[in-house]
């Protein structure tokens, strides 16, 4: 057997008795998750909540004052930022911001591979960011940009239990050849499975779980539309670009594709980009 295929194997083997190791949210995601469902919770207990990790409330403070809100006076305080963003939004956006923490191995080669998933991961939603607000100019969607960038900052994330097996296993497995062939078959369940663990609602496991099979498609305008989009324009599902502009040609999502490479279009991803700068 192949080296390939031994890590292929194994970790389906892993997926299918339920023991690979699936990594977990950061801790401050699950507070602020848990907060955002209490009934009771109003601003000041949420602002309180964040206040635990100076470095995101630094953060929920940034995005209040970007562009990406619109908005031009700026605030200065925790509980300023989430009264401005709403706690209806505030849930997902904290999650979005604190999921850097999980791109992160000693393993030199994996490493490697971590940053350039988390790069990438932003390029996408950057993109996805920029797609779903040129839709929405034109029509009024359901879709919301706080679910929108979780969505696609989620949509990948089925290679990070891949990278820490290779990482666990450096002298078999670290190598570029096959961890590319098991990212790409492995990473779409084992990042469905990622999404059931964390109890995110199906619209995150629909998007994780099917970004790369173009045979599961939606009736409707969907998270999961634009989140092809986004990986399409910025790289990194490029042998599908022709197929998903397509689709999103025939919903009505790109009207014209010239207007995807805009200047308007390319100052939207921008400013969606400085989110995680």
């Amino acid at each position: 057997m192949s080296t390939e295929n031994a890590l292929l194997t194994i970790l389906t083997e892993k997926i299918n008795n339920d023991t690979l190791v699936l990594p977990t949210l950061p801790a401050i995601a699950l507070k602020i998750r848990k907060a955002a469902d209490d009934p009771d919770i109003n601003l000041n207990k949420m602002g309180d909540v964040i206040a635990q990790d100076p470095s995101l409330s630094a953060r929920i403070i940034k995005i209040a004052n970007s562009a990406y809100l619109g908005r031009s006076v700026k605030v200065n305080s925790i509980s300023q930022a989430v009264t401005r963003i709403g706690l209806s939004q505030i849930k997902n956006i904290s999650t979005a911001l604190a999921m850097e923490q999980l791109f992160v191995s000693k393993n030199e080669l994996v490493k490697d591979y971590i940053k350039k998933a988390w790069d990438s991961t932003v390029d996408v939603v950057a993109y996805t960011l920029a797609a779903l607000q040129m839709y929405n100019a034109e029509k009024r969607s359901n879709l919301s940009l706080d679910t929108m960038t979780l969505a696609a900052l989620v949509h990948n994330i089925g290679v990070l239990p891949i990278l820490t097996e290779a990482e666990r296993h450096e002298d078999v497995f670290a190598n570029p050849t096959f961890l590319n062939v098991a990212m790409q078959k492995l990473s779409g369940p084992i990042g469905g499975k990622i999404m059931e663990s964390w109890e995110f609602e199906n619209t995150f496991k629909d998007v994780a779980e099917n970004w790369r099979d173009l045979s599961v498609t939606k009736d409707k305008v969907s998270y999961l539309d634009f989140v092809r989009l986004g990986a399409v324009l910025a790289g990194s599902f490029a042998s599908q670009k022709d197929a998903v502009i397509n689709i999103c040609q025939q919903k009505g999502i790109v009207k014209d594709v010239n207007a995807l490479s805009s200047d308007e279009f390319m100052e939207m991803r921008d400013v969606a980009k400085l989110i995680f700068a």
